[in-house]
């Protein structure tokens, strides 16, 4: 007799390299999962002890995609992704069909201006809600933030940003919403420096041509990154005036604590 199917593993269909740090890859997803774009699962590969080793990643693809993408880092000697890395299509990955997390539009209270702030492989469920109809349904205006240090490491973001005026099913909705701020902390580029900075100073909005400052009246906000950053944009947001919230109970602006750090 044939042993039951793991109903925990899934297929690799695609993996792309963007940069020598850093790697998306798409799996096939279960008929049973059902989730909120900006969400994460836990994801991993077995370990050599038989347990599974497992990280929490956010979904990068939309709650309608047919299957499930993940953005993610490559640390040579992490636990994980020094072997995640070398995933290939039809490579088997083991998925917690769970989903959970704080960057869903269900714990946000309505607003005119939604910003989605994010430093590194913090994109990923971004790449998610701007993929997500009710994004651009119920917001007027969408700011992409992004920062990294290098310019390379913008390029995923950037590719995802650049075709979505030209996706069948949410082309027409973004028409002029979207306003796309890559920022480098080390590269020299069109836009630089840290978020909290361009926020405080009032550069992005001189940049992008915006009202500013930010206001609990009209303004949204969803923070995805380091502790650090995480920290520091709720301390900046909490000085603009705007509360934080959650699931249970909706407010200005949602923090993801569940993130992959520099050792996975």
């Amino acid at each position: 007799m044939n042993p039951a199917p793991n109903p925990d593993l899934q297929t690799v269909t695609q993996v792309t390299h963007w940069s020598d740090r850093l790697f998306s890859f798409r799996v096939t997803r279960p008929r049973s999962l059902r989730f909120r774009s900006g969400e994460f699962v836990m994801i991993g590969l077995p370990g050599d002890n038989g347990k599974p080793i497992l990280r929490a990643y956010s979904i990068a693809s939309p709650a309608w995609d047919d299957e499930l993408e993940f953005y993610s880092i490559k640390v040579p000697d992490g636990p994980l992704t020094a072997r995640l890395q070398h995933v290939q299509p039809g490579d088997p990955i083991i998925l917690r069909p769970k989903p959970v997390g704080t960057l869903v539009h269900d714990a946000l209270t309505p607003g005119k201006r939604l910003w989605f702030l994010a430093t590194g492989t913090g994109f990923a469920p971004f790449a998610s809600l701007l993929r997500e109809p009710q994004t651009w349904e119920v917001f007027d205006r969408v700011i992409m933030m992004h920062t990294c240090r290098e310019a390379d490491e913008l390029d995923y973001g950037r590719a995802l940003v650049r075709g979505l005026s030209d996706d069948p099913l949410i082309g027409a909705l973004v028409a002029d919403k979207l306003r796309y701020y890559p920022t480098t902390t080390r590269d020299e580029t069109r836009y630089r420096g840290r978020i909290t900075d361009t926020l405080a100073s009032g550069q992005v909005f001189r940049d992008l041509g915006i009202d500013g400052p930010l206001s609990p009246e009209r303004d949204r906000a969803m923070v995805c990154g380091s502790l650090a950053f995480n920290r520091d944009v709720a301390a900046l947001l909490d000085g603009f005036g705007l509360t934080e919230g959650s699931n249970s109970a909706p407010g200005d602006y949602v923090i993801e604590k569940a993130f992959v750090g520099d050792g996975v």
